[in-house]
């Protein structure tokens, strides 16, 4: 199993964002994207997620038996500034929702968090999933009624119902706290050692094992030719 994109590019309007983005992730690797804001670290993490079209490249994931190419948006958690979820669904509702909607992406590993799952499948039930993030007895509640960083925390949860080999992270920890701070590293720790493989765009250290860093440095130019 393995992540690899070639000669990624992306524009902006008139702008290309950045271009000849090449990285190679194998099970259990992180990529870490840093730089100012602007400097194309969440467009990067769409356009692997397949959430916005290259303007040139390709990404690639291969499948744990080495032979079947996929799209990336079918293996990946997509986790971005909001929490994906209805303020008026309770806690239980939203996530019942994502673990059906989601399902299983069949890749191997996983999360490992709880112990619970075969092979290939560590997807954890919705009360185990809340447990996890330190919030267990208020999946009854509307997700609405929490705090901001009670949202946040379920909003993790999300990545706990439906296994999927690959997570891209944009800023995963604003409104958090310490404490929960140290929670989302422990749980993408765990996903790592069970051979996921983690992009993340940040501001503050997610102390990330076996991480590379990737430093974004913004425009890279107008009208500039890029298909040479």
């Amino acid at each position: 199993m393995h992540l690899k994109a070639e000669n990624l590019a992306a524009r902006r309007g008139e702008d290309l964002i950045f271009v000849n983005i090449s990285f190679h992730l194998e099970p259990g690797e992180a990529l870490v994207l840093t730089g100012r804001n602007g400097s194309g670290k969440s467009t990067l993490l769409r356009v692997v997620a397949g959430l916005l079209t290259a303007e040139k490249g390709k990404t690639i994931f291969v499948d744990d038996k080495g032979s079947a190419e996929r799209s990336v948006a079918e293996v990946s958690h997509y986790f971005g500034h909001r929490n994906a979820m209805k303020n008026e669904l309770s806690v239980a509702e939203n996530l019942t929702f994502w673990r059906a909607f989601l399902g299983d992406s069949g890749s191997g590993g996983g999360s490992g968090i709880g112990g619970s799952g075969g092979a290939g499948s560590s997807s954890l039930p919705v009360d185990e999933a809340a447990e996890a993030v330190g919030l267990a007895g208020i999946t009854h509640l509307p997700f609405g009624y929490l705090s901001a960083g009670q949202q946040r925390r379920l909003a993790f949860a999300k990545l706990l119902v439906a296994h999927r080999p690959v997570w891209i992270l944009d800023e995963p920890t604003a409104a958090l706290d310490a404490s929960a701070d140290i929670l989302f590293a422990e749980l993408i720790s765990a996903h790592q050692k069970a051979g996921g493989i983690v992009m993340a765009a940040t501001h503050q250290p997610l102390g990330l094992g076996n991480a590379r860093e990737l430093a974004m440095t913004g425009f890279a130019g107008v009208g500039e030719e890029i298909w040479g």
